[in-house]
């Protein structure tokens, strides 16, 4: 085994690749795939539906019990959140972005969304503000957009 190589005999390379999909780019690809998905939901529907799933994150936590009580307060405070996110979709973007910060927390102190996965906070952080961005921009449907400075059809640029 020479020192450039893994002790499966693959070129570190390979590996810091493979780390660097699975952890960073598997994320961002699910948050997209998330707002794909949720463009398919016709409004007002779809922003019921995410102002529903971003309460349903504030919980996602709870039976881990690693912070304590402050499990409870953060609950409580993303179901406010949620609340405003069903007249708002910038509620629903903080909401998401609150639900990074808990995320971190939790992956700091080593206690992962799913115990199975310890890499799973760390990628719900990643995966998190890709929605929330989204949220930010009113949670349009992907197709609606278009390229900044791109004239409407029938007006002249």
């Amino acid at each position: 085994m020479t020192p450039d190589r893994t002790a499966t005999g693959r070129p570190d390379g390979v590996f810091l690749a493979s780390k660097l999909v699975i952890e960073i780019l598997a994320p961002i690809l699910i948050g997209l795939l998330y707002v794909l998905l949720n463009s398919l939901i016709p409004e007002p529907s779809r922003q019921r539906f995410n102002a529903l799933m971003v309460g349903g994150a504030g919980a996602a936590y709870l039976s881990g019990g690693a912070l304590g009580p402050w499990e409870l307060v953060f609950c409580a405070v993303l179901t406010y959140v949620a609340f405003r996110g069903l007249d708002s979709w910038t509620f629903i973007g903080i909401g998401w972005l609150l639900h990074t910060g808990w995320d971190i927390v939790h992956h700091l102190k080593g206690q992962p969304i799913l115990p199975f996965a310890h890499g799973s906070s760390f990628g719900c952080a990643i995966c998190d503000p890709v929605i929330a961005i989204w949220c930010f921009t009113g949670g349009r449907p992907l197709w609606t957009w278009r390229r900044v400075g791109t004239p409407r059809p029938g007006v002249s640029g």
